[in-house]
């Protein structure tokens, strides 16, 4: 696409990339920073990921997608889609989600791109609702004040 919507955020955080590995891949950690969501994986390239909560004390599949590639420690990328939205459940409505992690000097620099929405049904909307309450960059930062 000639204009494509990617969102782009990135944080330093002063942990050592283990442990900020440990709060993008161990359910009890992204429950902390995810709304409340478990992530439900095996991390193998290929396989299902999960991100599951409680709405209405009802165990809830919130976002569902694909792992795409993983090097523990270094990156992360995984499809998402929402189960629970009317748009068609085909590849090109899921979103890709890159996790970049790069350990300097007792830090640990964590990037996150998302998108492309502009490829997606209701793409705008979707990019909208993701930015809302601060998107990418209050998890971030949720997930720095975490493993600090």
């Amino acid at each position: 696409m000639d204009n494509p919507r990617i969102i782009k955020a990135q944080i330093t955080i002063n942990a050592p990339a283990s442990k900020v590995w440990d709060a993008l891949v161990n359910p009890s950690q992204t429950k902390k920073y995810m709304f409340g969501c478990e992530v439900v994986s095996d991390f193998k390239a290929g396989s299902p990921i999960l991100w599951k909560g409680l709405m209405e004390d009802k165990e809830v599949i919130f976002v569902k997608g694909n792992m795409v590639n993983i090097e523990p420690e270094k990156q992360l990328i995984y499809t998402t889609f929402d189960p629970n939205a009317d748009w068609e459940d085909i590849p090109e409505n899921y979103l890709t989600v890159t996790y970049n992690l790069t350990h300097e000097n007792g830090l640990t620099t964590l990037s996150v791109t998302h998108g492309d929405f502009a490829t997606v049904a209701e793409g705008e909307k979707r990019y909208n609702d993701t930015m809302s309450g601060g998107g990418w960059d209050s998890i971030l930062q949720a997930i720095r004040n975490l493993v600090e």
